[in-house]
């Protein structure tokens, strides 16, 4: 019997359990969905262990698939490393990339992982902030290419996805319950007027409870059970959970999450950064 681990079913395994699903994962290692699926489970008969749990409606990982995640993103690290010491690579640079605080999590640390892969010379700078801030560092030349999360989409952009914000608390939380509605939102959150107006368009008391510049601290707020927030469906963190309100809380509109490329990016290494960003936002 091998005593070999199949390194690309440890690969397929780990970018399924960072994106949280097969589907995004699939695009991300340019596979089918029935061909990652498959190698998750020659991975798990191979150890004999079962490394998620399917019987809810998003996959986690059991307590050995957790344990195996550790050593995975080590052995993978160290064959990439491999690789790169024995092989040319033959391109060089840096690209700055501008994200939202929103839609960080949790497609992009396996897009900047696989292109690392790919073009390990590459630099990607990344500027984490609000939309608007990053739409003036794109005009002012500051960012090679973005991401933004906004209700329209200007001259030269493209719409990866359209996602409707969804009422996120604590699990099990109780907040949402409360009148008036107590709110956490960073100062410059662009969902922020949204959910406002909507809260009063239903009549709803509220309140802003917590305002802060920094989204961990929104993120712990909520956590604790003292504030509710709005996210786009599909990019809530661990520690939270999306509100089953059952009608309670007033619908929220859906935003766009657009793409916006300079002319000035060119060349090999860019593309495949904008095509691993097509793939992995197009199916959050």
């Amino acid at each position: 019997m091998s005593r070999n681990l199949d390194m690309t079913a440890l690969r397929a395994f780990a970018t399924v359990a960072e994106v949280g699903g097969v589907t995004r994962a699939a695009g991300l290692l340019h596979l089918t969905q029935s061909a990652v699926s498959m190698q998750l489970k020659r991975l798990e008969e191979a150890l004999g262990r079962a490394l998620f749990d399917r019987s809810g409606r998003r996959v986690t990982l059991t307590a050995d698939g957790e344990q195996l995640l550790g050593y995975a993103r080590r052995m993978l690290a160290l064959n990439d490393e491999v690789w790169l010491r024995f092989t040319d690579a033959a391109f060089e640079g840096e690209i700055t990339l501008g994200v939202p605080n929103d839609v960080v999590y949790p497609a992009l640390p396996p897009v900047l992982q696989r292109f690392h892969a790919e073009y390990p010379r590459m630099k990607v700078s990344l500027v984490s902030s609000y939309t608007e801030r990053l739409k003036q560092m794109f005009r002012r030349g500051d960012c090679d290419l973005i991401l933004t999360t906004e209700t329209a989409l200007d001259a030269g952009g493209q719409t990866l996805s359209t996602l409707p914000l969804v009422w996120v608390g604590a699990p099990g939380g109780q907040a949402w319950r409360q009148r008036p509605l107590r709110l956490a939102f960073e100062s410059r959150n662009i969902f922020r007027g949204d959910v406002e107006a909507a809260l009063d368009a239903a009549a709803i008391p509220w309140e802003m409870a917590v305002t802060s510049d920094m989204s961990r601290t929104i993120e712990v707020t909520c956590a604790a059970d003292l504030a509710v927030h709005a996210l786009l469906e599909g990019s809530v963190p661990a520690t939270l959970e999306t509100i089953d309100h059952g009608g309670t809380l007033p619908a929220l509109r859906s935003m766009q999450v657009n793409l916006y490329v300079a002319d000035t990016l060119k060349g090999q290494a860019g593309q495949a950064l904008v095509a691993l960003l097509r793939q992995a936002y197009g199916e959050t």
